[in-house]
């Protein structure tokens, strides 16, 4: 899927960086949640162009945001980014992004008893 995306898309992923970049850039200090979207949104771009280690960092700076403020559409952003990923499970950015994201789950279960 990332694959045909990125044919049919190629000429626009540079242009959606850049309109990702200037909206985070943009962002008032209380978007907060709008923050941890437009991260998962920029590591989806990086995905398309196969740029997997900017992937992972965006998508680690969108759980850090998520740590300050919750916001389930931010991780949802996020799980769709690593879902994209799996190809590349081996990777160490991936394998960080899986140990950031496992640690959530572990919170949340916590959370939950």
């Amino acid at each position: 899927m990332v694959g045909a995306w990125r044919d049919h898309f190629a000429g626009l992923v540079p242009q959606a960086r850049e309109t990702l970049t200037g909206v985070l850039a943009a962002l008032p200090p209380e978007a907060d949640k709008q923050r941890s979207v437009v991260l998962g949104d920029l590591a989806a771009v990086e995905v398309a162009t196969g740029d997997y280690p900017a992937a992972c960092a965006h998508a680690v700076a969108a759980l850090d945001q998520l740590a300050i403020t919750w916001y389930a559409t931010g991780m949802h952003r996020v799980r769709d980014v690593r879902r994209q990923l799996a190809d590349h499970a081996a990777l160490p950015c991936v394998r960080e992004l899986d140990d950031r994201l496992y640690r959530w789950g572990t919170t949340v279960s916590a959370l939950a008893r």
